[in-house]
């Protein structure tokens, strides 16, 4: 599940995240009732070099662009089409799949990916986007998709037999993830989106070794 915490800094959030605001003080004991001097920030330097002092528009100005821009809101967009899936495929695992490891991680990813989906939707309601595009549009052609034949046959399957075809069309579905999470991290522009692409890396990496280990 998302969590509120960073998982990496990317680059080129270094300086926002070095700015340190500090407010410059008047002589105490002058008594005078002049306005107090604007503001300062020091953005410390780079190891061995000095800070620097910077007028809080300056330092405005360097800070980096967080807006969406549309590798974001794309990645988000997909990526709500993308869980809606796996939830389809997880739905089935509690009457359908013979080993209770199947049915355990079916259960964990249903109640990680649920939440999730909420969480996207309502980013995107803020973000200027629309949830409705990721339920109207194509997306059979993202990483790891599973077709409509192979949900179909999944359905049908049973027992081992719907163990060996979950696990297989899972791990290829979290190994798309994976990909697009990391294509978000390379294009991508706001801060949140890619705490959620760097999350989804890690966890469905964890969860398609563990994938691996059942089969």
């Amino acid at each position: 599940m998302f969590s509120s915490h960073r998982v990496t800094t990317p680059p080129l959030l270094a300086l926002a995240a070095s700015l340190v605001l500090t407010l410059t003080s008047c002589d105490g004991g002058s008594g005078s009732n002049s306005a107090p001097p604007a503001p300062s920030v020091i953005a410390p330097g780079a190891p061995g070099e000095k800070a620097t002092t910077l007028s809080r528009d300056e330092a405005a100005k360097a800070l980096p662009d967080d807006s969406p821009n549309a590798a974001d809101l794309a990645y988000v967009t997909n990526m709500i089409a993308h869980h809606q899936q796996a939830l389809v495929m997880t739905a089935l695992a509690d009457s359908h799949a013979w080993d209770q490891r199947v049915r355990g991680l079916a259960a964990r990813i249903d109640a990680a990916q649920g939440p999730e989906i909420d969480t996207m939707e309502a980013w995107l309601k803020t973000n200027g986007g629309s949830h409705g595009t990721a339920h109207g549009h194509d997306h059979a052609s993202m990483p790891g998709m599973a077709t409509a034949a192979q949900l179909a046959a999944l359905r049908e399957a049973r027992g081992k037999e719907f163990d060996r075809q979950f696990l297989r069309l899972m791990i290829a579905h979290h190994r798309g993830a994976v990909t697009m999470a990391t294509d978000e991290l390379t294009h991508g522009r706001n801060v949140q989106v890619g705490e959620w692409a760097n999350e989804v890396i890690a966890q469905q990496s964890a969860e398609i070794a563990r994938m691996r280990a059942m089969g």
